[in-house]
């Protein structure tokens, strides 16, 4: 049965909803409304020229730029649209430890969500209190580089400083951008996104150390990140390892790079079915600092090592404030 939406409900409410509506929709369809704008333009007789020297500005002279530390537009990342964004579930950011200025960093997010929400509202704009918290910290949350193929989305992330998560463009980030230039990483990637449902704490990060060997190599600090609520933000059809559909979306992640999960949440008018996300809170706690020499050519006994070592962090962090947030004590995190 369909819940509808109370007709009467405050603007602020409203707006909130068009903001996280826009978002979602430019994360999901982003790619299709800017390749249908582009083709409309082509044909379109007094705009077939500005179509053709987007091209050859974007895909052109600039086709590098996110892997060489995008085009922030630092605006764009305090328009007041991700105070609504945030004030949406809410977002809160639960800082533990301040962060040197002068050093570089990679945050790594857990867990991934259906969309990783709490990554977006946390690292592309200040309404949580980014740069107030961490002053002097220049954050880049990093996405898969197919989404910077498609005309006018790739644009629009690289306002908010999202750029490649290639192996090139985090190395350009953190050792030739300067201090303070750091990089955000949703660690479970695809595979995580699998696993996003209510109340699971199930990681995919036990055989994830390429994250681990850039630290290494540029001396970079690892900052565990977990959000509470996260995966409370979606209802995922049940898709157990070894079922028809977990297989066909492990085949799918494997040929495309990202897994589709089938999911729902619920809609503008109404509750019970959309893909907007539910009001649920959102608690991201950034733990301390874990400070890594610089290696030119670490050695797989010092990944395997700088490796335990975070996931120990991560582990503790999420002890530590797992009450806070209502899960229970005999809750802990499932390391895949």
């Amino acid at each position: 049965m369909v819940e509808w939406a109370p007709l009467k409900i405050p603007i602020k409410r409203r707006i909130q909803t068009l903001v996280v509506m826009i978002q979602v929709y430019m994360f999901l369809f982003g790619h299709i409304f800017g390749t249908v704008l582009l083709v409309v333009l082509l044909f379109i007789p007094y705009t077939t020229f500005v179509a053709v020297v987007y091209i050859g500005w974007a895909f052109i002279l600039n086709i590098q730029t996110p892997s060489r530390g995008g085009r922030t537009i630092q605006v764009a990342r305090k328009w007041k649209m991700w105070k609504y964004f945030c004030e949406y579930f809410p977002i809160s950011l639960v800082k533990t430890a301040d962060l040197d200025p002068e050093g570089n960093y990679i945050f790594g997010y857990h867990p991934h969500g259906i969309i990783g929400l709490g990554a977006l509202g946390n690292f592309c704009g200040e309404a949580t209190g980014f740069s107030e918290n961490f002053p002097g910290i220049n954050p880049h949350l990093l996405t898969l580089s197919i989404n910077f193929r498609f005309p006018f989305s790739r644009d629009y992330c690289m306002a908010f400083g999202v750029c490649s998560v290639d192996k090139d463009s985090i190395e350009y980030i953190l050792q030739k951008m300067g201090p303070g230039h750091s990089v955000a990483i949703v660690i479970g990637g695809a595979a995580e996104s699998l696993e996003a449902r209510p109340d699971n704490f199930k990681l995919t990060l036990k055989d994830r150390k390429g994250f681990i060997k850039l630290a290494l190599r540029s001396g970079a600090s690892l900052v565990p990140v977990f959000s509470f609520g996260e995966n409370n933000l979606y209802h995922q059809v049940s898709n157990p390892p070894g079922s028809a559909l977990r297989q066909w979306q492990t085949k799918m992640k494997d040929l495309m790079g990202f897994a589709p999960p089938l999911f729902h949440g619920r809609g503008v008018f109404q509750y019970t079915y959309g893909l907007l996300p539910h009001r649920q809170p959102i608690y991201t706690v950034f733990g301390a600092p874990i400070k890594v020499k610089k290696t030119q050519n670490p050695l797989p006994e010092e990944v395997d090592a700088i490796h335990q070592q975070y996931i120990t962090a991560l582990e503790e962090l999420f002890d530590k404030h797992k009450k806070n947030y209502g899960i229970c004590e005999d809750k802990h995190l499932e390391i895949c």
